[in-house]
Order: C-alpha cells, then structure tokens, then sequence
C-alpha cells in the first residue's frame, strides 16, 4: 500500500469552527432578520474560513443555523454531520450559557475539563463562541445575554464509534478543537482521547490503568487484570503519547499489552507503532532469538520471516522464551520513555487471538 502524502492532503475544520460559525450567522439574524452566507469567523490562529449554510431560520426570538462539517481529507466520523446552533436571549446578568442539544454530549464523570453536568462543548469553542457574542453585542448595543445551545443529528449514533461512552459523555457528540482545522491524519482526536481517558481515570481514583494497541488486546488484558472499563485505554499505535502523558499525569501503575508485531517495535524503540511509521527489524528479532540460545539456522529462518508472528511461532516451537524477552525489552523502553521510577510498567505481549505468550510478571 503506497504512503499517503500529507502534504497533498486537503485540511477540514473542527466541530467547534462550525458551533461557532454557525452561532455567528444566527446572532446577526437575530438582529438584522438576515443570515450571512457564507459567514466568515477568525480561528484562534488568525485564519478567516468562510462557511456556507445548509439552512437557517429566525423568528424574531431566535435563530437557528446550521453547517455540515467538512474534515477535508481527513477520515473523521464527524465528517458530514450537520452541526446546529440556536441562539437566544438569555436571563439578563447570567452572560453566554452552553446547553446541549440533540446529539450533543453531557458529561457525567469528573476529569474532563468540564465539570459534571455541562454539555460536552470544550473549553476552546467555548472561548470561540463567546467572544463571537461579546463582539455582536458590542457592535449593536446588545447585551450579551446569549443561550447557545448546539445539536447534531445522528450525534448520538456518531458518538458510539467514538471514545464519549467511555468517558462517560453521554447522549451524544463532544464539540471539539483547539485550532479549528482538521490536519488530515495527525490523529489528534486519537491523542486527545487518550489524554482524556487518563485523566477521567485518575479522576475516579484508578491506579492502574492498561494501555492496549487494539480491540482484542485491550479485552484481553482486562480479564488479566481484572480492570474496570474506566481503566482501559484504548492508546492504538501511539504509545509514545500514552507514555507521554502519563509521564505528568502519573498513576501507580501501568500495562501495556499488544501483539508481538507492535511490541517488537516498541522493543526496538519505536514510540509510533504504526506500519507506515515503524517497521518490525528481522535482524533484531534474530539476534534477541540468538540471546535465548538460537543456532544460525533458526537465526536464518527468522531472518527470512514475513511477520513478527512467524518468528513468535518458531520460538513456540523450539521452546524459547522470545515473547518474555521482548515484553522486557519493550518494558525498558517505557522505563526509560517514562523517566519515573515511581511507576510499576507491566508488559503483556499476545497473538492475535489475544492470548499471552509474553509478559514482565515473571
């Protein structure tokens, strides 16, 4: 499978440049009976995307606009989904309010930068929004009394491919972005789920959490351990963010568990487990066989290998300890990744059935 080339790629925007640009187009509805299309916003990078609506309605009290994202070429479950804002005069004194609409979270655990009860609309849309309605009501002569309340259709049926019934955001979609642009395939939402999954079990009082490269690793480790769902984290190829953030965000402890391909990367030293990013060295899976006793033939046997799997298979069959050699490998790795010796790292290492043939528990 070819590379993709990023920069060929085209940049889309985030849910919370929509929530935004889409509140703009309402408020000046509310005061002129027009809406602006295309409406035009300024990111917090100094960037002027133009928006254009999918429809609009106003009945002198509020107003209602809508916008479909577009995630550009990024492969986004939000891409398509039509993000809605209404806007209308709140209780005088109170300032901008955020509510949730159809398709919007609620967020119901503590840890997330929102406190329990709130609509899942982040910090930064937020700031977005309201200076969008400070700006409008300055320019009028308005008070800048404004109820926001943001819905997506479907939202709630989005949001199950996604990490919110996890995290205990309920009911739907989070409005997400720090910048407003999408960068295709920077996989930014994955990094900040991690983070938030981290901190919501911190939160609720974890001290051990597992990071798992996969579905069937992460249902693995959990019938290992024992762990509660809030425990598990679902880190994919990006170990390096897991132990990143763990790193200022400490817990007592921490598992890692993956297949023996993935692993072996992260035994090498590679912090991005994925394909395009990292690749499974034969010649270190032949001299770590080497180590446990493997004569030249079998060395060469695994130097003609297609998959980190065939060489697992191998080492089963000739009784070597390949999968503990490199959960300990791959153990160090973290260590030193992690810098923490206050930190219990456990790695577990299994096939694609998800059953363990590798782990620093000896």
């Amino acid at each position: 499978m070819d590379e993709i080339d990023a920069s060929k790629l085209r940049r889309g925007w985030t849910t919370g440049a929509c929530a935004t640009a889409a509140t703009k187009a309402g408020l000046e509805a509310l005061t002129t009976g027009i809406f602006p299309d295309p409406v035009r916003i300024t990111l917090p990078g100094g960037q002027t995307p133009a928006f254009a609506l999918v429809f609009d309605e106003c009945d002198g009290t509020r107003a209602r606009a809508g916008i479909v994202k577009d995630a550009g070429d990024d492969p986004d479950v939000t891409h398509g989904a039509t993000i809605i804002s209404q806007v209308e005069y709140g209780q005088p004194g109170k300032g901008v309010t955020f509510h949730a609409g159809e398709g919007v979270g609620t967020v119901t655990l503590p840890g997330l930068p929102l406190a329990v009860g709130e609509p899942s609309i982040n910090p930064v849309p937020r700031k977005m929004m309201t200076k969008i309605v400070e700006d409008w009501a300055n320019a009028n002569g308005c008070r800048a009394d404004i109820k926001i309340t943001i819905s997506v259709p479907d939202g709630e049926e989005i949001a199950k491919k996604t990490w919110n019934p996890r995290l205990g955001i309920l009911g739907g979609l989070s409005i997400l972005g720090t910048t407003g642009i999408v960068v295709p395939f920077s996989c930014s939402a994955w990094i900040h789920s991690i983070h938030r999954g981290i901190d919501v079990a911190r939160a609720a009082g974890l001290k051990h959490i597992a990071g798992a490269t996969g579905s069937t690793s992460e249902a693995s480790v959990q019938a290992h351990y024992g762990l509660a769902d809030l425990a598990l984290i679902d880190m994919g190829d990006f170990v390096g963010g897991l132990l990143k953030y763990v790193k200022k965000h400490p817990v007592d402890r921490l598992t890692i568990a993956g297949g023996i391909g993935k692993l072996t990367k992260l035994a090498q030293g590679a912090m991005d487990l994925h394909s395009g990013r990292s690749q499974v060295d034969f010649k270190f899976l032949a001299s770590v066989m080497a180590g446990l006793g493997a004569n030249q033939k079998l060395q060469n046997e695994v130097l003609d290998a297609n998959t980190a799997l065939q060489v697992l298979e191998l080492s089963l069959h000739r009784g070597l300890p390949l999968a503990d050699s490199i959960a300990d490998r791959a153990k160090q790795k973290a260590i030193e990744k992690l810098a923490n010796p206050d930190i219990q790292i456990d790695v577990l290492v299994m096939d694609r059935k998800g059953t363990i043939y590798g782990t620093t528990e000896r």
